[in-house]
């Protein structure tokens, strides 16, 4: 096993207004998978042992992988259950563009920016049944998380629409820079906003993302952060503390050429803004 390395898995549920993701991985010594819900998040610790990285991610009992998850958790809270994930919305090449080639502080990658799900989860007795679901699926690993970042992710429109934003401090090479990814898939098009492509990012605070690229201008208005907390890695360790707000409320202008593309509001974006 390496030390100051750390690799998770993103794994998020959404049907209606529940949503509920999992974020299974391992740091240098310990393996963990992190739950957290509309109302609520829990870190269930592993021993590092018993850790698996084979094409899916084995810890104790529950098993995550690009095709659903079977996950049996009896911990400080009670989870079993099974999802299956198909009609996968891969993106077109990595996400990290150029910068797959360095060595970079935190790398990421998007496995998924939608799929259909058929399935249920019992949570302490209650049971929630997310057949024709809406799934997304993202990965990190490296060292530690960027300094500051933000990061949003929504599916939840009422067109099919997929969209993820992070923006972050970005070591390299002995310079910081405030990096940006972006994937928007619209009507079976995705259209990329990035550092490597020439992104500007005029406005990036816990209440508005503006992105202006070329012919392209995505605006998102957040109007709550209630954040839930999670633990995120800082040289390997999990010991920073985050707050991520698992569904919340944001609005998504999409312009090509001055023009409006969609403008659609959600009351299930995921969330997280970090200072």
């Amino acid at each position: 096993m390496k030390n100051n390395y750390f690799e998770g898995w993103y794994l998020k549920h959404q049907r209606d207004n529940n949503t509920l993701a999992f974020i299974p991985g391992r740091s240098n010594d310990t393996a963990f998978i992190q739950v957290i819900t509309n109302n609520e998040s829990y870190n269930i610790a592993y021993p590092l042992t018993g850790y698996k990285h084979d094409g899916s991610i084995q810890i104790g009992n529950c098993e995550f992988s690009k095709d659903g998850i079977r996950v049996d958790i009896d911990d400080n809270i009670k989870i079993t259950g099974e999802i299956s994930y198909f009609d996968h919305r891969p993106i077109r090449y990595d996400v990290m563009g150029p910068f797959k080639f360095f060595p970079m502080e935190c790398r990421h990658g998007v496995i998924s920016m939608r799929h259909n799900m058929t399935g249920e989860i019992n949570i302490n007795g209650k049971s929630f049944d997310f057949t024709n679901g809406i799934g997304y699926m993202e990965r990190d690993s490296g060292i530690s998380f960027p300094k500051t970042y933000t990061w949003i992710q929504c599916n939840d429109f009422i067109e099919e629409c997929s969209i993820m934003v992070s923006i972050a401090d970005i070591p390299f090479m002995g310079l910081n820079f405030k990096g940006c990814i972006c994937v928007v898939h619209y009507r079976q098009k995705e259209y990329r906003l990035a550092t490597y492509l020439g992104v500007r990012i005029e406005q990036s605070t816990e209440r508005e993302v503006v992105l202006k690229q070329g012919k392209y201008r995505l605006e998102i208005d957040v109007s709550e952060n209630k954040g839930k907390k999670l633990y995120a890695p800082d040289r390997g360790a999990m010991t920073r503390t985050i707050h991520e707000n698992a569904s919340c409320k944001a609005r998504f202008r999409f312009h090509i050429d001055g023009n409006i593309l969609f403008d659609f509001e959600s009351d299930n974006a995921s969330f997280e803004f970090v200072q």
